[in-house]
């Protein structure tokens, strides 16, 4: 008969190398996409994500490739997590969800904000690696596609929560999509954060005020843009 001990002691040998493997990847995703904002994409070595990390080429190698490192990166600095499934499938989403009507919104916004702050600099490094390299072009279009998705499940949720008009059609949802997705996009982060120097605060406060406008409809007479002042 198997020794019930041996086989526990296994599993908690197998669960903790896996523990272990989960936070070494995780260091080097970190890693990694500090090395491709500060260097970009052709500019980042894998022994400079293996410096940056503490850890060894080999297990950078191991962890790759560099491709692969990019988007794994991008997908953890933005939603916490590496993965192909959609941000309403992750724990942010649900998260987001979980909130009531009046702090939708506000979480919503907040929650871009941030990813664009985190993945400032490694959005640039993405779009300039595409334009090079077939493989990192085809992981883009496969995220942007992902991406779209996200932005039409964000209607939706508005749509279900009674922010929306009732009766949209499928193309009124996808323009609603299509004009979340460039409101928020890490381009407006880029323009107004890093270029025109507004803090972070005026930053959410003027995507809160667009989204509000442009997607939910809302123009009350009292509602005014960020104060042009408001730059700390």
């Amino acid at each position: 008969m198997p020794d019930s001990r041996t086989s526990a002691v296994r599993s908690y040998h197998s669960a903790l190398r896996a523990e272990q493997a989960a936070n070494t990847r995780q260091r080097i995703l970190d890693a990694a996409a500090a090395c491709f904002a500060r260097s970009g994409y052709a500019g980042t070595s894998l022994a400079d994500i293996a410096g940056e990390a503490g850890v060894s080429v080999e297990t950078v190698k191991l962890n790759g490739p560099k491709r692969a490192l990019l988007l794994g990166a991008f997908e953890q600095a933005f939603a916490g997590s590496e993965g192909r499934e959609s941000i309403a499938d992750r724990d942010v989403g649900r998260e987001l969800t979980a909130l009531d009507d009046d702090a939708l919104l506000p979480g919503y916004v907040h929650f871009v904000a941030e990813a664009n702050r985190r993945t400032s600099g490694l959005w640039a490094g993405f779009l300039s690696a595409a334009s090079s390299d077939p493989l990192v072009e085809a992981e883009l279009a496969d995220l942007l596609q992902r991406r779209r998705r996200d932005f039409l499940a964000s209607v939706a949720e508005f749509e279900r929560r009674g922010m929306l008009p009732a009766g949209l059609g499928d193309s009124e949802r996808r323009e609603l999509a299509d004009i979340l997705s460039f409101l928020v996009s890490p381009e407006s982060h880029e323009q107004l954060v890093t270029q025109s120097g507004w803090s972070m605060k005026r930053y959410e406060a003027w995507l809160r005020e667009a989204v509000e406008r442009l997607v939910l409809g809302r123009h009350s007479a009292s509602s005014t843009p960020p104060s042009t002042a408001q730059t700390t």
